[in-house]
């Protein structure tokens, strides 16, 4: 299987807005996604771009993605959070995702940081085998904890009166 790992460019949006289409379904969330095309282009290749992302590409397809953005532990200091890893379902099992997992830790080498972090849904026993298998500590005893926009609005009015 011949394929390329590069940096995404703006262009390669639409495509990568529908592997975040394809792991939503996959995660029972298929309506859960709000971003549009525009929204990763902007947010992504602005004057302050907000993520860095590499594609991985076959024949001119992009079928494969990892998006990265800058964190900082006060414990560690300069972190990055892997927010995901997506491979096309009928690309997985070809080394696509190590190749994308490895640019990401050269990348998170080069930036010097502490720490390259990440979730994985606790069902998904593939990716968090592939995970552990390749070094990384899948922190069981751990909680993600968010507040999405309906929270942080009755969060503040709490507070507010």
């Amino acid at each position: 299987m011949n394929y390329t790992i590069r940096t995404a460019r703006d262009v390669d949006m639409h495509q990568v807005l529908q592997l975040i289409h394809e792991l939503a379904v996959f995660e029972k969330e298929e309506n859960a996604v709000e971003l549009t095309e525009n929204d990763l282009i902007g947010h992504g290749f602005g004057a302050k771009s907000l993520f860095r992302c590499f594609v991985a590409e076959v024949d001119s397809v992009i079928v494969g993605m990892a998006l990265v953005y800058p964190r900082y532990s006060t414990w560690k200091g300069p972190v990055i959070h892997l927010e995901d890893l997506i491979i096309t379902k009928s690309m997985r099992g070809n080394g696509i995702g190590n190749a994308l997992l490895t640019e990401v830790v050269k990348y998170g080498r080069n930036q010097r940081v502490k720490r390259i972090s990440w979730e994985v849904i606790d069902w998904n026993a593939p990716a968090i085998a592939f995970y552990e298998k390749k070094g990384a500590r899948v922190m069981r005893d751990w909680d993600v904890v968010q507040l999405d926009e309906k929270g942080i609005e009755a969060f503040l009015k709490n507070i507010e009166g």
